[in-house]
């Protein structure tokens, strides 16, 4: 039996699909770290000003030297414009807020970070719109509609 035999070896499995279980717990420490960071201590930028950010995931490269990390503004008048002028200006203090998290985590390199806006709550927001439509109701409860309304015989 040669050794590139297909019964051993990685040979007969695909790439890893996703992120492993070092990726996903060194990103929820970071997830942690950094929203305690951002809610304990004040960023000089105006864009930040009265706003409150929600750190929804983190995802980390497979070396653990880079983060990915999917904010979204919280306050009032948070929107559109404002939301990308928040963004940036977590970008633009990246470097201060990676110092800070050196302090607050043990790990062998404190990774960099990288802010992007989360636009999966307008996502599900949508999704719970088109749910809410009537013509989508009566697609998802079929025996719910009144019998003459019914069109059983493919007329109205």
């Amino acid at each position: 039996m040669s050794r590139a035999s297909p019964r051993h070896g990685k040979s007969r499995h695909a790439a890893p699909s996703g992120p492993s279980q070092r990726q996903l717990r060194a990103g929820e420490l970071i997830r942690h770290a950094l929203v305690e960071s951002l809610r304990e201590e004040h960023l000089a930028d105006p864009a930040l000003a009265d706003v409150s950010v929600t750190v929804s995931e983190v995802r980390m490269s497979s070396d653990l030297k880079h983060a990915i990390c999917f904010v979204e503004p919280l306050g009032a008048g948070v929107t559109g414009a404002a939301t990308q002028d928040v963004v940036k200006a977590l970008n633009s203090a990246s470097k201060l807020l990676r110092g800070r998290l050196g302090r607050l985590i043990d790990m062998r390199f404190t990774p960099d970070l990288k802010f992007f806006h989360d636009d999966s709550f307008n996502h599900a927001a949508r999704i719970d719109r088109l749910f809410d439509n009537p013509v989508v109701q009566k697609d998802l409860h079929p025996g719910d509609a009144p019998p003459a309304a019914r069109d059983d015989d493919g007329e109205g």
